[in-house]
């Protein structure tokens, strides 16, 4: 991955490409994705911490296609970038080299997104 990707642009790519796994195996991903609208409820902590945890996990175990749905998800829920860069200095801490590697895509990613929605 390059600082050049165009991570919003990714998460429309593959956006088609789990549609398209939802057909194939759709109570696989019915599943997963009740799983993951429990995870995500409000609780004890709100969603956009929620997708700060998340996003800090997909950056610890390298998961660009993680990065793209939970920055933007963070995004959308109103995350500075004060609060992605502390998740990303979490993640960095727990994953060491690797992580400050992926952190920089999510930084870019984050980039991207936001200034999407101020555009």
């Amino acid at each position: 991955m390059t600082e050049t990707m165009n991570w919003p642009e990714l998460t429309k790519i593959l956006s088609g490409e789990l549609k398209n796994l939802r057909g194939g195996a759709p109570e696989v991903m019915k599943a997963f994705s009740s799983m993951a609208q429990a995870a995500l409820a409000q609780g004890a902590l709100d969603p956009k911490t929620k997708e700060l945890i998340a996003l800090g996990i997909s950056v610890a175990v390298r998961c660009d296609d993680c990065i793209a749905f939970h920055v933007k998800a963070a995004v959308d829920r109103g995350a500075t970038r004060e609060e992605v860069l502390e998740t990303l200095g979490m993640a960095i801490y727990m994953g060491a080299g690797p992580s400050a590697m992926y952190a920089s895509h999510a930084l870019g990613a984050y980039t991207q997104f936001a200034g999407a929605n101020v555009a």
